[in-house]
């Protein structure tokens, strides 16, 4: 009898018990994990749109125009600084007229350039720069994402499509200005964009404001030519 009832076989009642402890514990993980990497997103959002008033403002206290560069594969915001006072916009150029920074982004522009003839304007480069809270980071020129945050795209005004791979840049000006814009970051776990995954980060080109939203949200069209000449912000 009693060897008997010291080898007596586990219950079905708590083996049902011991799969439901399981269930629980499984499932409070998987929702703190989610809750986590919602965090570091919206934490991320939040570091781009502070980088955005800091360019905004150093634009103007150096009276250089000035850029962010968002690599897409390193997963780093970069604060650059021109090494000339001024600097034309141009559109449908892959940076936008500063000087090439990627072997990819010197062999795009010489092709472009060797459709045009006549003088061509020097194009100004950029240097990494440190401003009033982004200083540059130990072997590395950026601030980078939060772990398990990447960018999903990066569209400006001065690319017809948005940038997935590779590097995007957002201009300012001295006097306040800067381009409209709409950098999108994605859970690096998601599979798909979706509610949840996504925050978009929205610039306004003539106050510089920098709008969270959730959700993949494309950049602003303008309507019309003044607003195509970005001398009044788009209503968003």
């Amino acid at each position: 009898m009693r060897r008997h009832r010291a080898s007596r076989a586990v219950t079905l009642v708590e083996v049902l018990i011991a799969i439901a402890l399981v269930a629980v514990v499984t499932g409070g993980a998987v929702t703190s994990m989610g809750l986590v990497a919602s965090a570091r997103l919206k934490r991320s959002a939040s570091m781009l749109a502070g980088a955005i008033r800091v360019a905004y403002a150093h634009a103007n206290a150096k009276s250089k125009p000035v850029r962010l560069v968002f690599d897409l594969e390193q997963r780093l915001v970069i604060l650059e600084e021109s090494s000339a006072p001024t600097m034309a916009l141009k559109k449908k150029d892959a940076t936008g007229g500063a000087a090439a920074a990627t072997e990819a982004e010197r062999a795009a522009i010489e092709e472009a350039e060797s459709i045009l003839k006549g003088p061509r304007v020097a194009r100004p480069s950029f240097q990494a720069t440190k401003a009033f809270g982004w200083n540059l980071e130990q072997d590395r020129p950026g601030k980078e994402l939060e772990k398990g945050v990447r960018f999903l795209q990066v569209e400006t005004a001065h690319q017809d499509e948005p940038i997935h791979a590779g590097r995007a840049y957002l201009y300012f000006w001295p006097g306040g200005q800067t381009e409209r814009a709409a950098i999108q970051l994605i859970r690096s776990d998601a599979e798909r964009p979706e509610e949840g995954t996504v925050m978009t980060v929205l610039v306004s080109p003539l106050t510089g404001k920098a709008s969270i939203l959730k959700g993949a949200v494309s950049m602003p069209q303008p309507r019309d030519d003044r607003e195509e000449s970005e001398r009044q912000d788009s209503s968003w």
